[in-house]
């Protein structure tokens, strides 16, 4: 599943913000078979680019899949068309402007559709020192009396080029520059580091820039000489020039360098080790065992692990030097845990800032999740414990940019072996696995001793699945699709469109409803509902998500505006419909969870935020408050067996607490107050994470 944060279909500011947000759901992984992927269909040129237009590859994965095309009119104007296809999504636009003599746009029209294919229109004019803008999601004028750039929610990537370069004329190219951004925010540019790439013959002198203000971290490109735009590199998207794709891994690699330089200090600066140990008095603590408060405590951490914890003081531990914290009013909680992630640059600052110390990444790079891991094992970057599962999915024109593509079962075996070889711990099966395969998947990864979960792969149904072996299923829209089985083609957009078209209709007490439940109950199967994605994707865009309000104004602000276009946009007549679908899945959560179905606690989305507003969702639905808490704590340590070191508070387990101001055990939203984080015996600030974000403590 691929969804918004700053995610998939809300498109963020600038396309090579989409590519960051993108890749951190979906990357490549290593492919162990040896027959080479089908393609995706890559979308044809429209006929009417014109022949001089300079041409770029995007690339997904490394495979080709769309293109950006930059040219000047005879009118004067800078043209831009972008467009990728990402299983039957991404964005077709064109974007027309006009530059003032400085290289700064004074008015841009932007026309086609967007990633999920609602159409797109956004406008933007100065005229006379007053700026106006006007797209699908939000209208604005503003007086300016100095330079600004426009940020288009839609523009193509070469847009960002023009960004810097505004920026550069403000400041110096040396010690970078600034500019005011609109409608509100400031964008800072530096050059980071220059290289010399070859391919086929030819050369060229590029700089890799980073732009910060436009999201939690910088947004970087390459540029040639005079700022004009190269390249975009990424491990999930990138956008380069045609006959320069080769180039692409010698770009990321001098990337990556600057950004785990960039890691590493964030590290040294922000981890705060308490040698001598950390003593929390007067804690009222989660006791996830039982799923109460136990009151007034006192914990006592050395090393990396819990050695007491006990109503009375604590005294041979005790010396001199050791870290004292008053939680007098506060809650210390065991860490929380995301069970459905996808790991990227901002994600270990966000998570830790909101209490979550262990992720299960259900999809990504494998190179680079298990370097990021190691980098954080070794504190040269600041994140959480990562449970790693592994996707498989089949080729085809929908299937999903990764490298570990079956199409017979001894390549699906054979990536199953992989995986294990390489420690991963769960499967997961995405869309487009052919269903004769998904037996054979099952059987090696149970063999191999490894979990196995998923989507629902088309022209099967979520009973079918469970009936095969499945442990867990990924997605409350697969649930509700298991009693629509016309609908097929659930590895294109519309396992998203029609479950919110059809869900309002299904009637929960239907003999069909009970007897799944009953399969589920038969065969102990788990389930991530990721109940926040789908609040979002029905979320009429123009609109602050539900789940985002409450901390909105606190993002920076081009983070907050990307947030409007997230959601669906309903065809006509539609909404009360889409709305009523959400509350249709809210029913089933509670339903589910009355009948004893295990319920996780997953995102699929922002990092932090977003399982705050899960677990209210759950609460929502009619679970206790303090049973979300064991569900996202021991109950998830349980299903992944790692209970043993992790999930509780307890006296010889890894030191992973978190200090809430307030009692999210009776009031769950209290649970976006965490102050502070303890997870592996180091010590870190909530307010001083948010602040290297932009966001506001």
């Amino acid at each position: 599943m691929s969804t918004p944060n700053n995610r998939l279909h809300c498109t963020i500011i600038l396309i090579p913000i989409l590519l960051s947000s993108l890749s951190s759901l979906w990357s490549q992984q290593p492919q162990p078979a040896t027959q080479a992927p089908q393609q995706s269909a890559v979308p044809a040129l429209p006929a009417d680019i014109p022949s001089t237009a300079e041409r770029y590859s995007f690339l997904m994965t490394g495979n080709p899949a769309g293109q950006q095309a930059v040219w000047t009119a005879s009118d004067g104007t800078l043209h831009i068309f972008f467009q990728f296809n990402d299983r039957g999504r991404g964005p077709k636009t064109t974007s027309v402007l006009k530059l003032d003599a400085n290289g700064l746009p004074i008015s841009e029209v932007i026309t086609g559709n967007d990633y999920l294919k609602s159409p797109v229109t956004e406008n933007y004019s100065l005229e006379a020192g007053t700026a106006r803008w006007k797209n699908d999601d939000e209208q604005g004028e503003k007086k300016i009396s100095g330079p600004a750039f426009y940020s288009p929610l839609n523009g193509g990537p070469a847009e960002i080029a023009l960004l810097a370069h505004a920026a550069l004329q403000n400041g110096g190219k040396t010690n970078g520059g600034k500019i005011a951004l609109l409608p509100e925010g400031e964008a800072r540019v530096q050059r980071m580091t220059e290289l010399d790439i070859e391919a086929s013959g030819h050369k060229k002198h590029v700089a890799l820039y980073a732009v910060t203000g436009l999201d939690f971290s910088p947004t970087y490109f390459w540029a040639e000489a005079s700022d004009k735009f190269f390249a975009s590199v990424d491990d999930w998207g990138t956008v380069i020039p045609e006959g320069w794709e080769s180039s692409a891994p010698t770009l990321l690699a001098a990337q990556n360098r600057v950004k785990e330089s960039r890691a590493a200090d964030l590290a040294a600066k922000l981890a705060h080790h308490a040698p001598n140990g950390i003593l929390f008095t007067h804690a009222n603590v989660f006791d996830a065992e039982s799923a109460k408060i136990i009151p007034d405590q006192e914990v006592f951490i050395s090393g990396n692990r819990v050695v007491s914890f006990g109503p009375a003081p604590i005294g041979s531990e005790r010396v001199p030097t050791f870290k004292t914290i008053d939680a007098t009013g506060k809650t210390l909680l065991p860490g929380l845990w995301d069970m459905h992630a996808h790991v990227s640059d901002n994600d270990g600052l966000l998570n830790l800032a909101g209490g979550v110390t262990t992720v299960r990444d259900l999809a990504n790079d494998t190179d680079s999740l298990l370097a990021r891991r190691q980098r954080i094992i070794d504190g040269k970057e600041i994140g959480t414990r990562i449970v790693l599962a592994g996707i498989i999915d089949g080729r085809g024109p929908f299937q999903g940019p990764t490298k570990v593509l079956v199409s017979t079962e001894a390549e699906a075996r054979a990536a199953v072996d992989n995986y294990k070889r390489l420690g991963y711990v769960q499967i997961k099966i995405y869309s487009s696995v052919k269903p004769e395969l998904v037996p054979a998947i099952i059987d090696e990864a149970h063999k191999n001793g490894l979990r196995v979960s998923g989507h629902i792969p088309a022209e099967m149904t979520a009973a079918e699945c469970v009936e095969l072996g499945y442990d867990e299923i990924q997605h409350v829209n697969f649930l509700i699709l298991n009693f629509f089985p016309d609908i097929k083609n659930t590895n294109t957009i519309a396992r998203l469109v029609e479950p919110a078209k059809v869900g309002a209709s299904l009637d929960l007490t239907s003999p069909q409803v009970l007897s799944f439940i009953k399969l589920l109950q038969d065969h102990h199967t788990k389930l991530d509902l990721t109940l926040s994605i789908f609040e979002d994707d029905l979320n009429r865009p123009g609109q602050i998500p539900r789940g985002f309000q409450p901390i909105a104004n606190r993002l920076p602000p081009q983070v907050r505006r990307g947030l409007l276009t997230a959601g669906l946009t309903p065809p006509a007549g539609m909404d009360e419909t889409y709305r009523k679908s959400f509350a249709k899945m809210m029913e089933f959560a509670g339903l589910l969870y009355r009948a004893g179905i295990p319920i996780e606690a997953g995102t699929d989305s922002m990092a932090g935020f977003a399982l705050h507003r899960e677990l209210e969702l759950d609460v929502q639905a009619g679970i206790p408050a303090a049973q979300v808490l064991q569900n996202a704590t021991l109950n998830a340590a349980r299903i992944m067996s790692l209970d043993k070191d992790l999930g509780s508070i307890v006296p010889g387990k890894l030191a992973d607490v978190i200090l809430v101001d307030g009692n999210p055990a009776s009031n769950i939203s209290d649970i976006r107050k965490t102050v502070l984080v303890v997870k592996d015996g180091v010590l870190y600030n909530s307010a001083e994470l948010y602040a290297e974000l932009g966001v506001t403590p």
